[in-house]
């Protein structure tokens, strides 16, 4: 493999010392709530790695794999925080804070031993944390640890590694991608990854009701900020009314920040208790994980989400559209004096 897709040598470094601290201990590689292509895939393909070194592994979620990811999984096994037995190490992936992964796991796992992520907002929370935010997914930074360490890297491995980086760059479109992404995506499509069956799974298996669901949310866009934000809503009762969940939400809000003239989509879902919302830009000046900062969430410059509860809901829109706008105008003065 080209040397520039390599880890930097301390990443590397961090990396063997989380492994000589695990001795021979289970694992739980534990991922996040509502968990995407890239946590499925990258708890996927460490847990596989680790297993092949002999560890018992299981992989830890508040929330089961979606039904479109299910293809990367294989015989591995995925369990809530209360299936959980014996004092495990906890090894999180693409959680971008403790509470990521949820309530449950967070006090069930109270002390993780690794930390391996890509997301600005991280700010540590393990023993040993593996963070390079200049990653376009933490699958791509654990495809760069396995292949530098000669770590077995078999052809469902490679697989779920890909199907991560897919995901996690927007089919390689988001400025994250970059030459190195490429690089390593090449070698696992070499060591046995499936492009046009990964392509298939996630974006050509669509149900009927996750259609309408996406027909009800495009129906909802209403713009502000001069009509550089577009927003859409999915009220309460959506997913019964169209027999959806809320893992069918994942991409539509790239539908909002698609639009011509659009710098920032929104999606915002109502809840029993209050919102979560998820923030897409077109340009990383816009600091969306500060945005989300804002509102207790995190997330990726161009890409964060927010959970708000109860009191803290109160006005979320209205406040969320101010700091969204003041967000475009402070780039903009930015840009102006530059």
């Amino acid at each position: 493999m080209d040397s520039s897709a390599t880890v930097s040598p301390s990443l590397a470094e961090r990396f063997q010392r989380l492994l000589a601290d695990l001795g021979s201990r289970p694992v739980a590689v534990v991922g996040h709530a509502r968990p995407d292509g890239d946590c499925i895939g990258s708890q996927v393909a460490l847990a596989r790695v680790l297993r092949a070194r002999g560890h018992a592994v299981v992989c830890a979620n508040a929330d089961a794999v979606p039904r479109r990811l299910a293809f990367i999984v294989g015989d591995l096994t995925f369990a809530p925080a209360a299936a959980l037995t014996g004092e495990p190490a906890a090894i999180f992936v693409d959680c971008a804070d403790h509470l990521r992964a949820g309530e449950k796991l967070r006090a069930r796992l109270p002390a993780p031993l690794g930390n391996i992520d890509h997301h600005l907002s991280n700010e540590g929370f393990a023993q040993h944390n593996l963070i390079d935010t200049r990653a376009s997914a933490t699958c791509e930074i654990l495809a760069r640890l396995f292949l530098d360490a000669g770590l077995p890297v078999d052809a469902a491995t490679a697989q779920a590694l890909y199907a991560g980086i897919v995901t996690d760059t927007g089919q390689f479109r988001f400025q994250s991608t970059t030459r190195e992404t490429f690089l390593l995506a090449a070698e696992l499509v070499a060591r046995g990854a499936r492009p046009a069956e990964i392509g298939q799974e996630l974006y050509e298996q669509e149900s009927p009701g996750r259609m309408e669901l996406l027909r009800r949310f495009l129906g909802s866009f209403e713009r502000c900020g001069g009509g550089r934000i577009c927003i859409g809503t999915l009220p309460l009762g959506i997913f019964a009314e169209t027999g959806t969940s809320a893992e069918d939400t994942e991409g539509l809000v790239d539908y909002a920040r698609g639009i011509e003239g659009v710098e920032i989509g929104v999606l915002i879902e109502e809840r029993p208790d209050g919102f979560k919302a998820s923030l897409r830009a077109k340009d990383p000046a816009l600091r969306l994980d500060q945005v989300a900062g804002l509102f207790g969430g995190g997330g990726h410059a161009c890409a964060a989400g927010l959970s708000l509860r109860g009191p803290a809901a109160a006005d979320f829109r209205s406040r969320l559209e101010t700091a969204l706008t003041e967000r475009l105008q402070r780039r903009d003065a930015d840009r102006r004096t530059s």
